[in-house]
């Protein structure tokens, strides 16, 4: 435990010592949120009232546009979670691909610290940091809420949360070290780590609704963990927006919201449970962590 640590200190240093890298980090949230704010958040909202004044009756447009502002902005803080768990950990694990190019990994190897220890420290740097910088947008987020006049998530709803942003972490933390097992050089990297920033955002159906999406393009989306990742914090983030905001209307009214906004993810008419999104994305993680011990261990028998 003693050397995991270490590489884990090490690791954790070495990339808060690049500040850089912490700004590229963000980078692709800060992206997502200018689309939003200035392009597609307007956009949703307005699409959002427009849908509530169909059902007819009276209606407060004031009250149903201040709303529908809330009701997008937190989906919208549930999909820059998301984004935030891949694109973190992606560019933690770079230094992975850095300690190889210089031959440091090679160093490591040959030290008598077991290769699985080596590991799980590149791993879980990436898994604690992706975390941290996650909780460090939901905060923000929220203080965000709350200066526009919006009540803060409930305990629970933070905690649980919570626990979703570790475990996306954990399986785009795998995701990224058997990547990083793959590519050799830090171009390379940074023209991976180019392409998953722009993608994660449409894989996850953040900058354009999955209503906007072609079925066949849905269909791949539902193999991938983005979508269902954004899915369960979308479920978690609107439920007291969605409550002011489809309030007097029949239940398939927000029912249909959260179908065409990604929030319920639809098989076969069936909509996907949280359970089975949690073990789905699970099942990634754990593909991701054996295939990397697999080829980990064919480097031991090509080394000897």
């Amino acid at each position: 435990m003693r050397e995991i640590a270490y590489l884990l200190k090490r690791n954790i240093l070495l990339y808060l010592r690049d500040y850089a890298a912490v700004f590229f980090s963000l980078l692709s949230m800060l992206i997502v949120l200018a689309l939003m704010v200035i392009f597609l958040g307007n956009m949703n909202s307005e699409n959002v009232v427009y849908a509530l004044s169909q059902f007819g009756g009276m209606r407060d447009e004031a009250a149903d546009q201040a709303n529908a502002d809330y009701l997008i902005q937190m989906w919208t803080l549930a999909g820059i979670l998301v984004v935030n768990t891949v694109t973190v950990t992606l560019t933690v694990m770079g230094k992975m691909v850095e300690d190889e190019a210089s031959n440091k990994l090679v160093s490591f190897y040959v030290t008598p610290v077991k290769r699985i220890k080596i590991v799980l420290s590149y791993i879980g740097s990436a898994w604690l940091i992706g975390t941290v910088m996650c909780l460090f947008t939901l905060t923000a987020g929220e203080i965000y809420m709350v200066i526009l006049g919006h009540p803060l998530l409930p305990v629970d709803s933070l905690f649980k949360l919570t626990g979703m942003i570790l475990l996306n972490a954990f399986v785009y933390s795998a995701i990224s070290y058997l990547l990083a097992m793959v590519v050799h050089s830090g171009s390379a990297w940074g023209g991976l780590q180019t392409v998953v920033g722009t993608l994660v955002g449409f894989v996850g159906a953040i900058y354009l609704p999955v209503s906007m999406l072609p079925d066949g393009v849905m269909k791949v989306l539902k193999c991938l963990p983005v979508l269902h990742g954004a899915a369960m914090m979308r479920e978690l983030c609107i439920q007291d927006a969605l409550e002011k905001t489809f309030a007097g209307l029949p239940e398939m009214a927000a029912d249909m919201f959260k179908e065409q906004m990604g929030v319920s993810i639809m098989i076969k008419e069936n909509k996907v449970d949280l359970l089975h999104q949690i073990l789905f994305i699970l099942l990634y993680g754990i593909i991701a962590v054996v295939v990397s011990a697999v080829i980990t261990k064919r480097r031991r028998l090509q080394d000897r």
